[in-house]
């Protein structure tokens, strides 16, 4: 019966030993199947080895989620853009515009401040005698006044079926009837630029600072004495019109030219791009923001370098007879007062040729180029910093390679981690043992 015994014995480890075998041979060609699909195992040896090469490389893109994740950043990238250049254009750039304004209507001034470069000392004295706020007065009257631009339009747009927009869409009677409502806004708040003018030139060392509703006062009083002028040599209102809605309309319609052309050439140069590249983007809202921007900001550089010496010639007329003192420019340390007496805009121009030349009519023109490069040095700026967000927000694992690869809790630095699938298999053996 031993002898019985032991044979069955011997039978049923040969058994066992070809069942091994055989488990072998299913585990192997399993595990050449998986290399043949491409997903490779391997062991490793510390919690960094899981994280992914989310290195910032030219041909290394950033894992979302799933392609939506993307475009939403990308929207939120091209917003934000938009957002920090409406910023610029009205709140940061307007130390410029009140440098600006002041070269163009010192018509006696000795140093033109063509180029940028001679007004950085005049900055540091002004900051040196008025404090850092002398370039920031009549910010609230220049906001006012964009502000009542804004509301004229929509009140006649609601009123009239004129349109406050246009588009590709838009008619040749539609267009017509978009600059007619074009030129009653600007004839509306001529009065009040006026005295908007007098608050961003005027010296706070030498003038009262005026009130934040001051503007409207001193427009309506110059609006009521439309035919007869309040005092001294000002012009009357009507004269002032022409000329200001015959700039204000060339300046409009010069930079939605020079906008549409911008923006064709863009984005004829973004499809040739991704038509070398090879892959066409599926985010055009956000590419059509950013393009918008670009397009937005060259139309108005190249309108303002335009039209500078017909603003040059409506500022000084504007300001005729309001007896204002502005600061000295030539140097930044004194006051000086405008006292002209031009009749009209043709004597203005006539005048300023004959006593200070052609280059009389771009006065101020060196803080026009600071304005502009800080209004690009701010948008590149802004645009890198959420570019830089926007990747730290996606350089991070997706939630399902967390979840894979159990990422949540923290593993001992220095112990032996495996795969999901390696360490499903180690478990297994250990309880067959």
């Amino acid at each position: 019966m031993y002898n019985h015994y032991m044979a069955g014995l011997e039978d049923f480890e040969r058994y066992l030993e070809d069942e091994d075998e055989l488990d072998n041979v299913r585990f192997s060609s399993a595990y050449k199947s998986t290399l043949d699909d491409g997903q490779l195992f391997q062991i490793i040896n510390s919690e960094r080895d899981l994280t992914l090469p989310l290195q910032k490389h030219k041909n290394v893109q950033p894992m979302y989620e799933s392609p939506d994740d993307e475009i939403s950043l990308r929207k939120y990238l091209g917003a934000s853009v938009n957002l920090i250049s409406l910023i610029t254009e009205n709140l940061l750039c307007h130390p410029f515009l009140v440098l600006r304004r002041q070269c163009q209507v010192h018509h006696t001034a000795k140093r033109y401040h063509v180029v940028p470069f001679t007004l950085l000392p005049v900055i540091v004295h002004l900051h040196q005698r008025q404090g850092v706020t002398t370039l920031w007065k009549g910010i609230g009257s220049v906001l006012l006044v964009r502000g009542m631009t804004l509301a004229v339009e929509d009140v006649i747009s609601k009123f009239t079926p004129w349109p406050k927009e246009i588009n590709t869409k838009t008619t040749v009677k539609q267009f017509g009837q978009h600059l007619l409502l074009k030129c009653i806004s600007i004839a509306a708040v001529v009065p009040f630029y006026s005295a908007s003018l007098v608050e961003t030139v005027q010296s706070d060392i030498a003038s009262e600072k005026p009130g934040i509703f001051d503007v409207f006062r001193e427009g309506a009083s110059r609006l009521l004495s439309w035919s007869v002028p309040q005092k001294g040599r000002m012009l009357p209102v009507w004269a002032l019109v022409g000329p200001s809605i015959g700039l204000g309309l060339s300046k409009y319609i010069c930079q939605l030219f020079i906008r549409g052309i911008s923006t064709r050439i863009m984005c004829r140069r973004v499809t040739f791009y991704e038509e070398r590249r090879g892959a066409r983007t599926r985010d055009f809202a956000a590419q059509s923001q950013v393009i918008e921007v670009y397009s937005t900001m060259i139309s108005l550089m190249a309108t303002e370098m335009i039209f500078y010496p017909f603003e040059t010639i409506l500022h000084r007329i504007q300001l005729q007879g309001t007896r204002t003192i502005i600061d000295n420019l030539d140097s930044g340390y004194s006051v000086v007062p405008i006292l002209t007496s031009y009749e009209g805009v043709v004597d203005c121009y006539r005048q300023t040729l004959a006593t200070e030349g052609i280059s009389g009519l771009y006065k101020g023109f060196g803080a026009m180029i600071l304005q502009f490069a800080a209004h690009v040095a701010v948008i590149k700026l802004g645009k890198w910093f959420i570019t830089q967000i926007s990747e730290l927000m996606s350089s991070k694992p997706p939630a399902k390679v967390v979840e894979f690869y159990k990422l949540e809790g923290k593993t001992p630095i220095g112990s032996a981690t495996m795969s999901r699938s390696i360490s499903g298999i180690s478990s297994l053996s250990e309880e067959i043992s």
